[in-house]
């Protein structure tokens, strides 16, 4: 990605599906363009509104595969998928999707207040500037994940732990219902970690939606309702003794 922004322009709100699950996929896969293999296969999973999910899974079992289908940046190559009851991509509004920091190009120029406002233009649109609002929502944010003075620093001076601070306020700066984060303590700080733990329970007091792609939960089973395991594109049993919590997918414990 050579750019921190996501290719939103549309100002269409259109509502959940009323009872709808936040997220829902019956048998989807996956495929990346031009390419023959699948990078998610026949995968099942259901993610009520409000709840917290782990996907779990080693480099390239697809966990990144499946947030961006639900965020609307790959297409399915079979089965369904819908987010709020429609279409991945179509409630665009309400889902906010943050990537692995690797896939940042951090010598963009860009200021952290300009990056986090970036989470404002799903909102927006691009003709329209940011308001009184969306600057208090982007300071609102830039406080809660201790990024308040290095507001006005470039984000390739930032530290690994800032950078990843800074795409998560991106992602809370949106707004949105359902959160998709890859991989947002890989190789994080201690006080990064203390402080997405943190922003995970408030998010959770808030209603919000949430799935967190890691390949390893640690001590943040607490933190979640469910996991779902995936190796090779696929859904795996769960590990002897691994956390379970509410069956979000097809295996059960």
């Amino acid at each position: 990605m050579s750019r921190p922004f996501l290719p939103y322009g549309r100002r269409e709100h259109v509502p959940p599906v009323p009872g709808a699950p936040a997220l829902e996929a019956l048998a989807a896969s996956v495929a990346y363009p031009g390419a023959a293999e699948l990078a998610l296969r026949d995968i099942s999973v259901t993610v009520a509104v409000g709840a917290h999910v782990a996907l779990v899974g080693p480099n390239g079992s697809g966990k990144s595969t499946l947030l961006k289908a639900a965020a609307g940046l790959l297409p399915l190559r079979a089965g369904e998928m819908r987010v709020h009851g429609h279409a991945p991509g179509v409630c665009h509004h309400r889902v906010a999707y943050l990537p692995q920091r690797s896939r940042i190009d951090w010598r963009f120029p860009i200021t952290v207040r300009g990056l986090v406002t970036t989470g404002r233009y799903v909102h927006l649109g691009w003709l329209r500037r940011p308001g009184p609002r969306d600057a208090a929502a982007v300071a609102d944010v830039l406080d809660l994940l201790g990024l308040s003075a290095l507001a006005e620093r470039q984000i390739g001076q930032l530290s690994g732990g800032q950078q990843q601070r800074a795409l998560l306020a991106r992602a809370l700066a949106q707004e949105a219902d359902l959160l998709l984060l890859d991989e947002p303590l890989n190789a994080v700080d201690a006080e990064t970690r203390a402080i997405v733990a943190d922003v995970l329970a408030k998010l959770r007091r808030q209603g919000k939606t949430v799935v967190v792609a890691t390949h390893d939960l640690g001590r943040l089973e607490s933190d979640f309702d469910g996991a779902l395991y995936l190796t090779a594109g696929r859904e795996m049993p769960p590990p002897p003794g691994a956390f379970v919590g509410v069956p979000v997918g097809q295996h059960r414990a």
